[in-house]
């Protein structure tokens, strides 16, 4: 049997909580590969909602969870989800969930410096969630992050302190927001650090271990293929490479470790926060999408921009991401509408393009391409089965398949679990 990579295929947002909850009930081993609590899973599980940001949805249905060396961490912030889950009677411990030792850590001074740089971008703002994943990642690449293994080694930890707010003091101080104090610091991790280490492990060897023993491995994405820091939207991306490829050095596995990587794209598409989206709409249809679809940012709180389905956006997702199968999710929230549209290119400057440019100008300026589709009045809320899909329904499915050049593998039909239509087993390799 096959493992299988789970990344999103528009700009995030898309529904991969619900589907790797409802894949995880198969798999042995869940894996987070990037990204940091920057990022939300919204689980429904009967009359439960669990919202995750940095642990594994594979917690939730009692599988091991791991978070690997390329997610940035917070301690706080895992800590205090830790709590809230628990308070929702999950059973979350060393023994069921470990933290790749060589993983790096976001310190309170992270956010202070996202935030302080994002006030001074002033209208040019990117967006970002004030989270510190940026900053983190820049250390992390700078060779001065502190690591979740540093927490056993005072005398390192102490050191490597000193490097890393002989920077950050000098960036904070000149854009007029409050340093930090190297004792202070220093005392946070060090009781930071029984509460940490009993999660630290070697997880390469687990994993490698996995693999030996024939256990299925799910490798989660945060975030999307447009949001990746090479391949999106760029500047209005996050600050790591959320394509599957990345699954591999995010989480000490070879390429061949990876197994089928799934796409998750919505019926529609939404995004949060700056940046270009050719296919928003600004009017009662877009009101709509976001009402019907609760589109709401797990993280942020902040409302998703709506819009109609980009092809064009998502073939290129397809292509630079690996994707072999395309799960398609939210279709219920098309329910009513009459007539549906899916961007098939962009027109530029006089110029029609397939694909979204790099140059943040051009894309800019991106104006949708649509071709329009037959929607349709019965509900698909719930659909399990083909046969319970209106014929429009299907045809529309069907040409995003054309156009993404992907095969639909799931499609989801509500935010529950069970609902829905599964087409080939991705397990099956």
């Amino acid at each position: 049997m096959a493992n299988v990579a789970v990344i999103g295929a528009q700009w995030g947002d898309e529904g991969k909580g619900k589907v790797v909850d409802w894949l995880a009930s198969r798999a042995d081993i869940v894996v987070r590969f990037q990204g940091g609590h920057n990022a939300g899973h919204t689980l429904v599980v009967g009359n439960q909602t669990y919202k995750l940001s940095l642990l594994p949805s594979g917690v939730v249905r009692g599988k091991l969870g791991i978070i690997g060396n390329g997610v940035v961490l917070d301690p706080d912030a895992l800590l205090g989800e830790i709590a809230k889950v628990r308070a929702q009677g999950l059973d979350v411990g060393p023994h069921n969930l470990r933290i790749a030792e060589n993983t790096p850590l976001i310190l309170p001074l992270h956010p202070a410096l996202d935030k302080a740089r994002e006030e001074a971008r002033g209208e040019h703002k990117i967006g970002t969630t004030g989270r510190g994943i940026g900053p983190a990642y820049e250390d992390k690449v700078a060779r001065r992050a502190i690591r979740l293994c540093d927490l056993a080694e005072p005398e390192t930890l102490s050191t490597k302190l000193d490097e890393l707010l002989l920077h950050h003091n000098t960036l904070l101080k000149g854009l007029g927001a409050a340093t930090f104090e190297k004792q202070e610091l220093l005392d946070k991790l060090l009781a930071l650090a029984p509460q940490l280490l009993p999660f630290s492990e070697a997880v390469w060897e687990r994993l490698d271990e996995a693999r030996h023993s024939g256990k299925r491995v799910l490798f989660e994405g945060a975030q999307a293929v447009m949001l990746d820091v090479d391949h999106g939207t760029y500047p209005f991306v996050t600050s790591s490479n959320t394509v599957a490829g990345n699954a591999a050095a995010g989480a000490g596995v070879g390429p061949h470790g990876i197994g089928m990587v799934l796409g998750i794209a919505k019926a529609y598409t939404t995004r949060v926060g700056s940046g270009p989206f050719p296919t928003e709409l600004k009017d009662d249809i877009g009101k709509r999408l976001g009402e019907v679809g609760h589109e709401f940012g797990t993280v942020t709180g902040r409302p998703r921009r709506c819009g109609w389905f980009d092809a064009c956006l998502v073939r290129q997702a397809v292509k630079v991401g690996g994707v072999q199968g395309l799960v398609l999710t939210k279709l219920d929230v098309l329910d009513g509408l009459t007539e549906l549209k899916i961007c098939t290119g962009y027109e530029i400057d006089g110029e029609v393009f397939k694909r979204l440019p790099a140059a943040a100008a051009a894309q800019a300026k991106a104006r949708p391409i649509y071709e329009t589709l037959e929607g349709w009045t019965q509900s698909t809320r719930g659909a399990r089965s083909w046969a319970q899909l209106p014929a429009t329904a299907i045809k529309y499915v069907k040409r995003i398949e054309e156009l993404v050049e992907a095969q639909v593998t799931l499609l989801s039909t509500s935010p529950e679990r069970d609902d829905t239509i599964l087409v080939s087993d991705p397990f099956a390799g």
